[in-house]
């Protein structure tokens, strides 16, 4: 199927090149010139044309058959594998962090990307370039015709984009290669594409409800599709948990027989005080005390994420009590590590910020984190929600978080209308807080301008950009940023 598409993109270039050629052709002529470069954008038209990450179907069979035409690159490196509803992109890159700081060569795995599809495969904690993503989409391309083939033959479907990304970053980590893989899970976890390795490290962060479409309406079924990757010799870290969600899991490593860690037992945040620019910690790790510890990331939920990536770390490594792995190496990769999207400043005076909570579990977290550690004399939100989310349940966690909204949209297709968006908000937060922009850039300008009215001091405004990971990333591509 993408060789097919691909052909039709070059026939009018190919038969543009051929139109005049009436003569039999001389040594060293060709009838058909090769076909031009593939680029980023042909690549992505052409997996755009699949399903999305949210349109699952639930199976490994096809990423499975891909793998195996590949020669099973997700087998020559170690998994840490992450599963959850909210902070896996953050412990993910915390994790990938303190492994490139202790000396690992690593692959990084995260979804969805803000800004490019690139962000996506990382390797040695930076995303890899447009010609890398190229060439391994098409080293893989004629194996992805191949399962399409046999799929459709059983009846079945096409491997969908996520499935692609997944077999693309698992070969690339091999083509690198890398000593471990820190590997994002993107929806659930039994049947998500990631999930056809054995992890040596099985991460679950904080469960909400979301995708409740397709991974059940209660916590219990939600958290069970994701301990889903709790299997074989893994050790299990969990991350908190509401009591429904850690029951699921518990459960699960019973039936697998495995280790497991919990966060508020086996490791955990001892002491948290504000610092300029993040947060200083004190982290109760499954080897011992870490003192001092500077993470350039706000909000007690980062801090939580922060000791979960400890303890997995400290896992790959088979550290346990008096086991400490080294307090400097800790230190230095905590102090690097970064999250994009994840209440991120890219602006100063006024401040703007953007997070890329989607769901209501996140919108809390943000929402309690923006009341703990800023002080805003005046702050404004700037609200883009996909339509496909709880968006009620969103604006109302962050109700009381703003003096007054914009909502607009944002550069997904998926995004809620702005008139849907609006009649919703005035419902949450009252009609004259709500104003509304029809594009993303006007909703900010707006929105500066409403966080400086009527104020003496600019320094002490705010603006958040949130309600989505696209939001969070229009917000950092408009501010300039390069994607990371």
């Amino acid at each position: 199927m993408a060789r097919q598409v691909e052909e039709e993109l070059w026939n009018d270039q190919i038969t543009s090149a051929t139109a005049d050629l009436d003569a039999e052709p001389g040594p060293g002529d060709t009838i058909v010139p090769d076909a031009p470069p593939m680029t980023l954008a042909m690549v992505e038209a052409l997996l755009d044309q699949r399903r999305n990450e949210v349109q699952i179907e639930p199976t490994l069979g096809r990423i499975t058959a891909l793998l195996d035409l590949l020669g099973n690159p997700q087998r020559s490196y170690p998994v840490i594998l992450v599963a959850g509803t909210n902070g896996k992109s953050s412990t993910v890159r915390m994790i990938d962090a303190l492994l490139a700081r202790i000396g690992l060569r690593t692959g990084r795995f995260t979804s969805p990307h803000l800004q490019r599809v690139t962000e996506r495969i990382a390797i040695d904690n930076h995303p890899i370039d447009d010609e890398t993503y190229v060439r391994v989409y098409a080293d893989i391309a004629p194996f992805v015709d191949m399962v399409d083939a046999g799929s459709a033959k059983a009846g079945g479907v096409p491997l969908s984009k996520f499935e692609i990304l997944t077999a693309m970053a698992y070969s690339a980590f091999a083509d690198a290669p890398v000593e471990v893989a820190v590997v994002e899970v993107g929806l659930g976890g039994t049947w998500d594409s990631t999930n056809v390795v054995d992890p040596h490290v099985a991460v679950i962060t904080p469960i909400g409800m979301d995708h409740t479409d397709y991974l059940g309406d209660t916590l219990t079924a939600i958290a069970g599709q994701k301990a889903g990757i709790i299997k074989g010799e893994t050790v299990a870290i969990v991350g908190p948990q509401q009591n429904d969600a850690m029951t699921a899991i518990l459960r699960r490593t019973v039936q697998e027989d495995v280790a497991v860690a919990r966060y508020g037992s086996e490791f955990t945040v001892l002491e948290r005080s504000f610092a300029v620019g993040g947060q200083r910690l004190t982290l109760q790790g499954l080897g011992g005390v870490y003192e001092d510890v500077f993470l350039p990331l706000s909000g007690e939920h980062q801090a939580a994420n922060a000791v979960t990536a400890l303890a997995a770390v400290e896992a790959f490594f088979g550290a346990g009590a008096q086991r400490q792995l080294d307090v400097g190496a800790v230190q230095d990769g905590f102090a690097s590590a970064a999250s994009p999207g994840r209440l991120e400043r890219v602006r100063s005076s006024p401040t703007i910020l953007v997070d890329a909570a989607h769901n209501p579990h996140g919108a809390t977290a943000l929402a309690a984190a923006l009341a703990a550690e800023f002080s805003f004399s005046r702050l404004v939100g700037v609200l883009a929600v996909l339509g496909d989310k709880d968006v009620r349940g969103v604006l109302e966690a962050l109700s009381g978080s703003f003096d007054e909204v914009v909502v607009t949209r944002n550069s997904s297709r998926r995004s809620l209308p702005v008139a849907d968006l609006a009649e919703i908000a005035v419902e949450v937060f009252g009609e004259d807080k709500v104003h509304t922009a029809d594009r993303m850039d006007t909703a900010i300008a707006m929105a500066v301008d409403l966080a400086e009215q009527d104020v003496d001091d600019v320094s002490g405004t705010g603006v958040v950009i949130t309600g989505s990971v696209v939001s969070a990333g229009d917000g950092r591509a408009l501010a300039g940023l390069a994607p990371a």
